[in-house]
């Protein structure tokens, strides 16, 4: 009697999960080359669709616009069986619920990883970047940070992920 051992790859999604600062573009970066997978980063989408400085006023509504298109293309790159980042920060429960359904339907799976690192130094990341202002960052001053911090979702007791911390 034969057997044959068939061995079949899923793609796999790479969430990246943390605060403004902690390093998960950086993180995402080095993971891209490391794996091979395909980055997707909703900030420098956001700047090459709408610039460095979006109204608040407008922001959600591109945010959502933004990410649905890089979804809608990300789904389509799973399914042709290649893994992909998605450096979307992830901040809310539903956010990451949303992101475990749309994986489950495309048939791929994930890894979150929790990019983290000391408040302060998240702070001074960003603060840094804002002031050096390269062409992929957009515009947060300490007074976006202070607001968006209440923003920020932990993880639920269920929520299994990687910690990267960059300290």
């Amino acid at each position: 009697m034969q057997c044959l051992l068939i061995l079949v790859k899923v793609a796999i999604a790479h969430l990246m999960y943390g605060f403004i600062g902690s390093g998960k573009t950086t993180y995402a970066t080095q993971l891209e080359k490391d794996l091979p997978a395909l980055r997707f980063s909703i900030d420098e989408w956001m700047i090459a669709l709408y610039g460095q400085d979006s109204p608040e006023s407008e922001f959600e509504e591109r945010y959502i616009r933004t990410a649905d298109l890089i979804w809608n293309i990300a789904t389509r790159v799973l399914e042709l069986d290649q893994d992909v980042i998605l450096d979307f920060g992830f901040w809310s429960r539903k956010s990451r619920d949303d992101a475990r359904e749309r994986l489950s339907r495309a048939g791929a799976g994930f890894t979150l990883y929790y990019v983290t690192c000391a408040d302060e130094v998240m702070e001074a990341r960003a603060l840094s970047r804002t002031a050096a202002m390269p062409k992929h960052a957009l515009y947060i001053d300490k007074e976006a940070i202070d607001s968006l911090r209440g923003r920020f979702e932990l993880l639920g007791y269920d929520e299994s992920c990687k910690v990267v911390c960059t300290d």
